[in-house]
């Protein structure tokens, strides 16, 4: 959210009572043309609107089948036929609930007559932060909010659970959120539980990101514009796939009406911003010439195409290449190079996409394969010039595009985590050849899961050398990206840089 959306001034979907656009849809029909089902009835006969309930609908099955948001809304918006304006509405009902649901928890706690929310019925309370963002974080009008959101309780619940939500929210309503956020950070007094709940961030998280920022030389200071960019929606970033697609061939075909407003990525050559719109719709997304990709996973793909490396390439590895996105990106360049790239996943519907992701690349310069990673480098010892460990991680640094993950993840999850990080940083080691690059990434600054694990691998060898990822970065984008602290790691920040928090270091196997 802005600072604007943060102290009150909401972005305005245009919706009023009822759910409806305010603005007339193109042709009369819009998206209820496309076989939206028939609105269901309250239990007081009352309507419930539809695109409402695609959003309820979606944080049902986050919280009930710990599925992603990302994934589950589309879907469910292309079934029941919701488009335009109806599918913004939806998509911030559904992500802003979901990034800020710690700061509407803890107002809602204030709303509720001393009844603690965690003895409030799971569904309930996801219905009163989706009703609570619609007061505080959207410009829906207060009887809307209240009344659509009442219905929903009263539809998906009971009557006697729709009276209670009709109550807390009219609580919630009797102040706007400076109001609020006033009042909470008067009332809260420990800093970290005030920036957990005013920023919406497990405490937990909020320890782990200041640690994080003093460890790479950045103030503790930084913290709350930290958390403050976790809660902003990341901007439309499409990777154009060298050798497949150029920049300028993807704005060509975009609509002339955001065409003026795409602009290059801030740091890398392959990168693109657009201001909004559907990249499916585009022929070069559609052919995997092009692909979604946040501009920091893109860049940490270039510096380890762009480090140096001893002797001839033939053989590219990828050990964690699920979804796919950095594959494209290495199987591109490798296929300019004439090197073959190797990617392997270990979970065979994720190896599935990483063949859609590469789909445009010529088959003798990629092979997708299904295995463990941690064994590779057993099986195939000094058998790749490069090598990239995106590993399985917390996922703390892409908070903006998967806010559910803060709720998810907890601290119990960071041995098992950063053993396995382990084991594959030690697999890629052993599969890279002397004179070879390891690249080490992962998509969270916790230090446990990110110099700690390096340092651990590293312990006891002298056959690694530590190589300055900020020099790579220099030759892989030509431009001196600032903030990278004193390396020889990188860690970028999205309140710096403008991409996910992703940690990179690059490792040459001498021996």
């Amino acid at each position: 959210m802005s600072e604007q959306g943060r102290r009150g001034q909401r972005p305005d979907h245009g919706r009023s009572g009822g759910g409806r656009s305010a603005a007339p849809r193109a042709g009369g029909n819009g998206p209820r043309a496309g076989g939206r089902p028939p609105q269901r009835r309250g239990r007081r006969g009352g309507e419930v609107d539809p695109v409402r309930t695609a959003a309820a609908d979606t944080l049902e099955a986050v919280a009930t089948s710990d599925a992603y948001a990302n994934l589950v809304l589309p879907k469910l918006l292309r079934e029941r036929g919701i488009s335009g304006r109806d599918a913004a509405f939806a998509t911030e009902l559904v992500y802003g609930t979901l990034r800020l649901r710690g700061r509407y928890d803890a107002i809602l706690a204030r709303c509720t007559n001393d009844r603690p929310l965690d003895q409030v019925d799971p569904p309930v309370l996801d219905l009163l932060r989706l009703g609570a963002h619609q007061l505080l974080g959207m410009r829906v009008p207060a009887h809307a909010a209240v009344s659509e959101t009442v219905a929903l309780v009263r539809s998906r619940v009971s009557l006697g659970a729709g009276g209670f939500a009709n109550a807390v929210l009219r609580a919630v309503s009797a102040a706007d959120l400076e109001t609020w956020l006033d009042r909470l950070s008067s009332e809260i007094h420990d800093d970290g539980a005030r920036l957990a709940a005013v920023e919406s961030h497990p405490a937990w998280v909020v320890r782990a990101l200041r640690s994080s920022l003093r460890a790479h030389g950045r103030p503790a200071t930084e913290l709350p514009e930290l958390l403050h960019a976790d809660n902003e929606p990341p901007a439309v970033t499409l990777v154009a796939r060298p050798g497949l697609v150029s920049p300028e061939e993807v704005v060509a075909q975009v609509d002339r009406s955001l065409a003026e407003d795409a602009t290059p990525g801030r740091w890398a050559p392959t990168a693109l911003r657009l201001p909004g719109g559907d990249p499916a719709a585009l022929p070069a997304v559609r052919e995997a010439r092009a692909g979604v990709q946040d501009e920091g996973s893109q860049l940490v793909a270039l510096a380890l195409a762009a480090a140096p490396v001893e002797g001839q390439e033939a053989r590219w590895l990828d050990l964690c290449a699920g979804p796919g996105g950095k594959s494209a990106l290495l199987g591109a360049i490798a296929a300019e190079r004439g090197v073959h790239l190797v990617a392997n996943e270990v979970a065979p519907h994720r190896a599935r996409l990483v063949a859609q992701s590469t789909a445009a690349l010529p088959r003798e310069s990629v092979e997708v394969r299904t295995g463990d990673g941690r064994t590779l480098g057993e099986a195939e010892p000094g058998a790749y010039d490069r090598v990239l460990v995106d590993a399985p991680c917390t996922g703390l640094g892409a908070l903006r595009r998967r806010p559910e993950s803060r709720w998810r993840r907890l601290p119990e999850d960071l041995p098992g985590l950063t053993a396995l990080q382990r084991d594959l940083l030690e697999s890629a080691l052993a599969a890279v050849r002397p004179g070879g690059v390891v690249a080490y990434v992962t998509c969270s600054p916790h230090l446990a899961e990110t110099s700690a694990v390096v340092a651990d691998v590293l312990r006891g060898r002298d056959d690694v050398t530590r190589l300055d990822a900020r020099e790579a970065l220099l030759a892989a984008t030509g431009r001196d990206v600032p903030g990278l602290g004193d390396g020889p790691d990188v860690q970028l920040w999205p309140h710096v840089h403008g991409t996910d928090a992703m940690f990179l270091a690059l490792l040459r196997r001498e021996r």
